[in-house]
């Protein structure tokens, strides 16, 4: 088959760090972010929940987008002790959840989804974060500034607490919230072109 061109993707997300690392590989993206019920079911592992959260996502999206260009979605998920620590609710359960993460290792799930001409593919990749210790005068300043309140787990690897990322194993990308080998992978899956491969024709 031949692969199409689309320089434009769609972006089911109002993440801003996902949009800038599709455009870290030349795409650009149109952003239409979706709102869906992102409860998890009673005892629902995490790594299904994030994969169902990703393919309810672009679900949405396809009902709320008519222009014919590639949907992409994901979800990312973090856990401790296979708890699924989400977005923070207060200052006071940032807190919390950075007091556990300090000192231990935890887990980062990141399912992406792309959806086009009625197929859809989805993968999932997992990372591990192993955290140093921070006490509590490092945590409060932190959640200052404002950085922990819109990003699951509390934290994000590409700000302030990169200083406190001892080790990861897995992908820095889907850290971030949406893995860039998975996410090239499907597109590829799908005969979406590559800006990259747009270029090697020039």
């Amino acid at each position: 088959m031949n692969k199409s061109t689309h320089p434009t993707l769609m972006l089911a997300s109002a993440s801003p760090r996902r949009k800038q690392l599709l455009e870290q590989l030349g795409w650009q993206v149109q952003v239409q972010a979706v709102d869906i019920d992102e409860t998890p079911y009673p005892n629902e592992p995490a790594d299904q929940y994030c994969h169902r959260m990703s393919i309810e996502k672009a679900e949405a999206a396809q009902v709320q987008v008519s222009i014919k260009w590639p949907i992409l979605t994901a979800d990312t998920t973090v856990v401790h002790h296979d708890r699924i620590l989400g977005k923070p609710q207060s200052v006071d359960e940032a807190f919390a959840v950075l007091n556990q993460l300090s000192g231990s290792s935890h887990q980062v799930y990141t399912a992406v989804t792309v959806v086009y001409l009625g197929k859809v593919h989805s993968l999932m990749n997992r990372s591990d974060v192993k955290f140093a210790k921070i006490n509590e005068a490092q945590i409060h300043a932190y959640i200052a500034t404002g950085e922990p309140m819109d990003k699951a787990g509390s934290y994000g690897i590409q700000g302030y607490a990169a200083m406190w990322i001892e080790h990861i194993s897995g992908s820095y990308s889907g850290i971030m919230g949406l893995p860039l080998f998975e996410t090239s992978q499907l597109l590829n899956k799908l005969d979406i072109i590559s800006p990259l491969d747009v270029l090697k024709t020039l």
